[in-house]
């Protein structure tokens, strides 16, 4: 694949979550990412694992092999593949691929420059380390939860993005480059320890500096970015749907009141909070008076800081997102073109997921297998080779 990281190879212990979020990234921007897949099982029960495993977009751009990783005949041909690779990324608990003998010590045995990712939701140490959780439970213990809804209501969950993904699965990218920049001069590889909890408390960077300062209360629904200010938050229209306002510097401000015809004295008091309910009140009852589409042809391209609150199925088809190419269509599905752009060495969208074992035979090969040698791995179960479409 094209791409800035078209010289590095994966090798990706197949999870759920962040850690293929993780790999669809570095696949994105050109990275060849070996997915070493479980067995074929029984039909799914209907599980979590079973709904987000070979999703078609998370895992596009990939190449499988599947091995039984419980034979050590299975563990040996993932080694072979470390033997040639640049980074590995796991997402099992602590210690489960140092019991599968696939820990950092057998792999830098085969490659010392091998750069080690471990995705975990609490860490590789601490007293939750070993217990299970999800995004939510992460982001609970990092204040991000805490800071989000309104203030009469339970915190509201953030779908699954800051912590799988934005406290997750990009942290553990920018961990792993990181580790490979470091071992392109020192010859060595290393362990990235990329744990949820660290991750989303880092995206809170910003709210515990304004803390610190005073600038910001540590209650829902009382700050100038949690839906308190009347100046950033989101408005229902005539029409039942959603807009968005987030004209916080003065300037932006003053426009958003002149284009939309305002001129209470009230609204001067931009930063009073204590006038935020009132001045709030009367935007909403403002907002109710016409339509999205008609907000959108007097305030949308101008320096109020607006945009509609699109649906999924809307986003792809706005104009600026058309215009940018955000979204493209592959095998009937629509899913977000890789990001971010590069001007010399740029991306394309990769091949979607591959079926469980597409590539055994050839990465086995690859790895120094010989044919009849590959032939009894698959008779023995230890592999299985997907048939040839």
């Amino acid at each position: 694949m094209p791409g800035p990281l078209s010289h590095l190879t994966v090798i990706e212990l197949a999870g759920i979550g962040p850690g293929p979020f993780a790999c669809m990234l570095l696949a994105d921007l050109g990275a060849t990412v070996i997915r070493v897949d479980r067995l074929p099982g029984p039909p799914s029960r209907g599980g979590l694992e079973d709904l987000m495993r070979n999703d078609g977009i998370v895992d596009r751009g990939r190449r499988s092999i599947a091995v039984n990783m419980k034979d050590p005949r299975g563990v040996e041909a993932v080694l072979k593949l470390v033997k040639g690779a640049d980074v590995l990324i796991e997402g099992f608990r602590p210690g489960v691929a140092e019991k599968l003998g696939l820990g950092p010590e057998a792999c830098h045995a085969r490659n010392p420059r091998l750069v080690y990712g471990r995705m975990t939701g609490w860490g590789q140490s601490g007293p939750l380390a070993q217990a299970a959780g999800h995004d939510l439970n992460y982001i609970a213990l990092s204040g991000a939860l805490h800071a989000m809804g309104p203030a009469d209501r339970p915190p509201a969950p953030p779908l699954n993005l800051v912590g799988d993904y934005g406290g997750g699965g990009m942290l553990l990218v920018v961990g792993v480059l990181a580790a490979q920049a470091e071992a392109q001069r020192s010859g060595q590889g290393q362990v990235v320890d990329a744990a949820m909890t660290d991750g989303a408390a880092l995206l809170m960077a910003a709210q515990y500096g304004l803390m610190a300062k005073g600038f910001w209360q540590d209650r829902r629904e009382s700050n100038f970015l949690d839906g308190a200010a009347h100046f950033y938050g989101t408005y229902e229209c005539a029409d039942g749907r959603f807009v968005s306002i987030g004209a916080i510097e003065p300037q932006f401000y003053q426009q958003l009141l002149a284009l939309c015809g305002i001129d209470d004295p009230g609204f001067q008091k931009q930063w009073d909070s204590g006038e935020w309910p009132m001045l709030r009140s009367q935007l909403e009852a403002l907002f109710r008076t016409r339509t999205r589409d008609e907000w959108c042809a007097l305030l949308e391209g101008t320096d109020v800081c607006f945009a509609p609150v699109l649906s999924m199925k809307e986003a792809p088809h706005h104009p600026h997102n058309l215009a940018r190419g955000t979204f493209v269509q592959a095998d009937g599905a629509v899913q977000p073109a890789p990001a971010p752009r590069f001007d010399r060495t740029p991306t394309q969208l990769p091949p979607r997921a591959p079926a469980v074992g597409a590539h055994t035979r050839a990465l086995l090969a690859q790895a120094g297998y010989a044919s009849d040698g590959i032939d009894a791995l698959c008779a023995a179960g230890v592999v299985h080779a997907a048939p040839s479409p």
